[in-house]
């Protein structure tokens, strides 16, 4: 054994999982055999393509391999049905492995076209309204929580599914063939036996969410160190080093990688090793924590980790400023009280980020940007956080679906970069230039009180002015003017209160507690939401939980 094969080993002895058993049992060389045979009947058996999961990861890298060797023993004229290696690239996973995957991609390409074989890769990527920083900085969904877990479906689900679904229509059927195992962990063996009783061909399963597409899960049996054992020992037959791989695993703490996600089932990147850099669903994230600490030469991802560190929302301190960030009133401007088992008197649950919070993450995101580019490695040089597309996403939402006609964008990109923002005008036809707004901003929130009995201006009064006035802008040029006063009202609605304070206590008031504070309507238990809008009407509590 070589010491590559040793190393391999030591890696997974060291890991805290108990050791499988191995499928090697009967030798490798066999096993091998056997299932490579097993892969090339159930390639003739059909014209039905394959679309193989491929993260770039450990048991990805094995399937592919073992399909890629198979295949390659398969004479010319039969090869005729398409293998699609499809990756999900988030745009906010580790560079380190992102980096790792396009260049495997690439090679995976290039070779399959010189060696005349059908597999063709692709690189899936989220719709720009879908992508992590849209939501996050152009909608204002806080990081995501067990609670509020609005990232997977949209970042990992969507485009494999799209990509799935569209093969199943242009063919009928599909075969998916992933490289999940057992030995993963307990919740992912029962799983995998609970879909081998409703297989529907022999080594063919039925996918939960995805009709008229098949699993194929040719090395569900193997062990982790069969799979290191494999990769070391059989050459890598589109030219990338395994070695190199091994390397990547050795960079981190604990053993993991992050698989196809075709459904919610499957366990978030942020429990496996190589996930996203923002995952908040984890305490933290250890693998690139562990690069930083490992290898000096990777210490320029310290303002990722730090930016990471920054949207986590555990801890009282931590907490507290989450809730300053975050807006007292839900995306709809509705109201939510809230009442912790510890605490006495009702809260408001937060909603999403306010537009000061979405505009300061919109300028550290780019700092960081920045920062990377000028610290980190040569190909690290033109790295980009946030694509032109996703600051053009957040450019709209902000300005037509948010009414921020200050059209903050531009201005945090030149104060950030130096460069003038390279995208298109939004909107030439703005209400007021970014002086007269100023002023507007300026009258509204240090106005005088007309009486006594009129609260003082304040940032909500601004608020509405603006919202108001761009409502109706974009009304007038309208044949049909339909709509314009419900839109008014809406406007009026989420501006309605005098700040924090007078929204709790009008809350309070449509549930039906007196001013004094004696409640004469139901009161809410610990732990129970109810949410209300301005006119008094409920909403089921379990809908209380997101942004939205």
């Amino acid at each position: 054994m070589s010491s590559n094969e040793n190393k391999s080993i030591q890696i997974s002895d060291t890991a805290s999982k108990p050791r499988s058993r191995s499928a090697f049992e009967s030798g490798m060389t066999r096993e091998l055999a056997e299932l490579r045979q097993e892969i090339r009947e159930l390639y003739r058996e059909d014209a039905v393509p394959w679309v193989i999961g491929y993260s770039g990861g450990k048991d990805s890298t094995a399937i592919l391999q073992l399909v890629w060797r198979a295949i390659a023993e398969i004479p010319d004229a039969e090869r005729k049905k398409p293998v699609h290696v499809i990756s999900t690239d988030t745009l906010v996973e580790n560079p380190i492995v992102a980096a790792w995957v396009n260049g495997s991609l690439k090679r995976i390409g290039q070779a399959a076209t010189e060696q005349g074989l059908p597999i063709i890769p692709h690189r899936l990527t989220p719709a720009v309204e879908d992508t992590f920083w849209v939501n996050l900085i152009g909608r204002g969904y806080p990081a995501p929580r067990n609670k509020f877990r609005w990232c997977t479906n949209r970042l990992k689900i969507q485009p494999s599914n799209t990509f799935i679904r569209n093969v199943v229509r242009d063919n009928g059927e599909a075969i998916l063939v992933l490289g999940t195992r057992r030995a993963e962990s307990s919740s992912r063996a029962a799983n995998m036996k609970k879909h081998a009783k409703n297989a529907v061909r022999d080594k063919l399963g039925p996918n939960a969410t995805l009709p008229n597409c098949l699993v194929f899960t040719p090395i569900e049996h193997w062990a982790n160190d069969d799979v290191w054992a494999f990769l070391t020992r059989e050459a890598n037959p589109w030219g990338q080093d395994n070695h190199d791989l091994m390397s990547m695993y050795r960079g981190a703490s604990e053993d993991g990688e992050c698989p196809l996600v075709v459904d919610k089932s499957t366990p978030s990147c942020g429990n496996s090793r190589f996930g996203c850099y923002v995952c908040t669903l984890v305490d933290q994230d250890k693998s690139m924590a562990a690069m930083i600490q490992n290898d000096a030469e990777k210490e320029w991802m310290e303002p990722l980790l730090a930016l990471r560190n920054d949207l986590d929302f555990r801890g009282d301190t931590k907490r507290a400023a989450e809730k300053k960030r975050r807006d007292y009133r839900r995306m709809s401007g509705g109201l939510t009280l809230y009442r912790p088992g510890d605490a006495e008197e009702d809260q408001l649950v937060r909603g999403p980020y306010t537009q000061e919070a979405r505009a300061n993450w919109l300028r550290r995101v780019l700092e960081t940007q920045r920062i990377v580019r000028e610290i980190g490695p040569s190909e690290m040089r033109e790295i980009e956080l946030l694509t032109l597309s996703e600051l053009q996403e957040i450019r709209r939402l902000w300005v037509v679906e948010k009414h921020e006609i200050e059209d903050l964008v531009p201005q945090i990109y030149k104060e950030v970069t130096g460069d003038t923002y390279p995208g298109p005008p939004i909107d030439e036809d703005l209400v007021f230039d970014a002086e007269s707004l100023a002023m507007l901003q300026e009258e509204c929130v240090s106005g005088p009180e007309i009486d006594d009995d009129v609260a003082s201006a304040g940032p909500l009064t601004f608020e509405l002015a603006r919202n108001l006035l761009d409502i109706e802008r974009r009304f007038r040029t309208k044949a049909n003017r339909r709509g314009l006063f419900k839109e008014l009202e809406r406007a009026v609605e989420r501006c309605f209160y005098d700040g924090e304070q007078d929204a709790l206590a009008r809350a309070r008031l449509l549930r039906g507690d007196t001013p004094d504070g004696d409640d004469e309507g139901e009161l809410i238990g610990p732990d129970v939401m109810i949410q209300l809008s301005l006119h008094g009407h409920a909403i089921p509590a379990e809908e209380a939980n997101s942004a939205d």
